[in-house]
C-alpha cells in the first residue's frame, strides 16, 4: 500500500516569488513548508502517464486501473498476468460476445492455450414469437491447456467466461494439462 514518501519538490515555490520577497526569510521558510506538502502531489502529476500505463503502473494501482477499463482481475494472478489483462482490455471489449473474444480473454487470464467449440447456429425473425423448429440452445465448450492446471482457479475462470459469453449461452469449462490430448 501507499504511504508517506520523502519526495523533494522539483519546483520550489520560493523560486517563483519576486526577487524582493525571496529575501524575506520567514516567507521563504513558509513556502518550504508548502513545498513539503505539495511535493508528493507534483511528483504524482509529473508521473501520471506511468500510472495510466498498465506495464509501468505500481502493482497496487493495477486493480483500480483494471476497474477503470473494465478488466476483471484476480488478485491471485501474478502481476505480469494482471498487467497483460489490463493492457488487453480494449481489444477484449471489441470482441466481446464472440469466440475470438472468449479465447483472447482466457489466454490473457491463464497464459495457456484455449480451444473454444461453439455450437454455432443463428436464427432471426421479424416477429417476437419463437421460431418454429428453432435451433437447440446455444452452447460453448471451452478447453484451457496450461502447464500446471492445479494452480488455476477454475471458479474464477468460470466467472470470467460468464462475463464474456452472452447470457443465453451455456458454457462448459475444462482446465487440462498442456500435454493432455483429447
Amino acid at each position: 500500500m501507499r504511504g508517506p514518501v520523502d519526495v523533494a519538490m522539483p519546483y520550489p515555490i520560493a523560486g517563483f516569488l519576486p526577487a524582493l520577497l525571496q529575501e524575506d526569510d520567514l516567507l521563504v521558510r513558509w513556502t518550504e513548508g508548502l513545498d513539503e506538502v505539495l511535493a508528493p502531489v507534483v511528483s504524482t502529476l509529473d508521473c501520471l502517464d506511468a500510472y495510466l500505463d498498465p506495464w509501468l503502473a505500481p502493482p497496487d494501482f493495477l486493480r483500480w486501473l483494471g476497474d477503470w477499463v473494465g478488466a476483471q482481475l484476480d488478485e491471485n494472478w501474478p502481476v505480469e498476468r494482471q498487467r497483460a489483462m489490463v493492457a488487453g482490455a480494449v481489444a477484449v471489449h471489441r470482441l466481446r460476445g464472440t469466440v475470438a473474444g472468449l479465447r483472447t480473454v482466457l489466454e490473457l487470464a491463464t497464459g495457456g492455450e484455449v480451444e473454444v467449440i461453439d455450437s454455432t447456429g443463428v436464427s432471426w425473425s421479424p416477429r417476437p414469437e419463437p421460431l418454429p423448429g428453432s435451433l437447440p440452445p446455444a452452447r460453448v465448450r471451452v478447453r484451457v491447456r496450461v502447464a500446471e492446471p492445479e494452480l488455476v482457479a477454475v471458479h474464477a475462470l468460470d466467472e470470467l467466461c460468464r462475463a464474456v459469453v452472452p447470457a443465453h449461452v451455456t458454457t462448459t469449462l475444462e482446465v487440462l494439462d498442456r500435454d493432455h490430448l483429447s
